[in-house]
């Protein structure tokens, strides 16, 4: 080293700074786990690809990848927050529902559409790359547009499916008051028929009884003409 360097060193740390150090580090990822769990619980529910915070490009390998990191950051076990439980299950369930190959199906033909929609509204074709100049200059963003798109789009699905819910649910309970009814009506005409049979021995003394009577006054009348 030539004499004229500087040989100055760096003060060295003690161990109550190397200490208050690591505590202020434990509290920013505190902070930061707790930042995680907020904006899970504010996602859109009916995209995982938000909850994830994700590109729908991304892989069944990336899905999987980012759930793990994220799934590990905010485990009720290392976050305080009060509904850590809460958003480790709203993430379970959507990294779930996009490695099911039907459903991220059925999410991404919704996303496309919104694409379509998007880029049809502001005049640009449908056949652009999202790589153009012409998308990487929009603004606000693409990717918020299509974030927006696809939630309107997405939302009125949900409409759909539970209007759709509701009519199958009504429709099935039309049929099992039906049902009811028609078990209503078998098992009153049973006791009518019951009711019938235990009857049938005093009906038959009665018309015994009648026809006896009958027999009697015609005998009293035809007398009553010959005399």
């Amino acid at each position: 080293m030539p004499p004229n360097a500087s040989t100055s060193k760096l003060p060295a740390v003690t161990a109550d700074e190397a200490e208050i150090e690591k505590l202020l580090s434990r509290e920013a990822s505190a902070f930061q786990r707790e930042v995680e769990v907020e904006r899970i619980l504010k996602a859109f529910k009916l995209n995982p690809y938000d909850i994830l915070d994700i590109d729908e490009t991304a892989t069944a390998e990336a899905v999987k990848k980012r759930y793990k990191q994220i799934s590990l950051f905010i485990h009720p076990d290392k976050c305080s927050h009060a509904r850590a439980p809460e958003a480790f299950d709203i993430l379970k369930k959507a990294e779930s529902e996009l490695s099911d190959e039907k459903k991220r199906e059925e999410l991404d033909a919704v996303i496309r559409q919104a694409r379509n929609v998007l880029l049809k509204s502001i005049n640009l074709p449908t056949t652009i790359s999202d790589d153009d100049a012409r998308i990487r200059e929009l603004v606000p963003p693409y990717k918020v547009r299509l974030r927006a798109q696809s939630k309107e789009l997405l939302i009125d699905e949900e409409v759909r499916r539970r209007k759709a819910v509701k009519m199958n649910l009504a429709n099935e309970g039309l049929e099992a008051r039906k049902k009811d009814e028609e078990v209503a009506m078998k098992k009153r005409k049973a006791e009518d028929d019951k009711a019938w049979e235990e009857n049938r021995e005093q009906r038959v003394d009665s018309w015994r009884s009648f026809a006896s009577n009958s027999s009697r006054k015609k005998k009293k009348q035809k007398i009553a003409i010959l005399g």
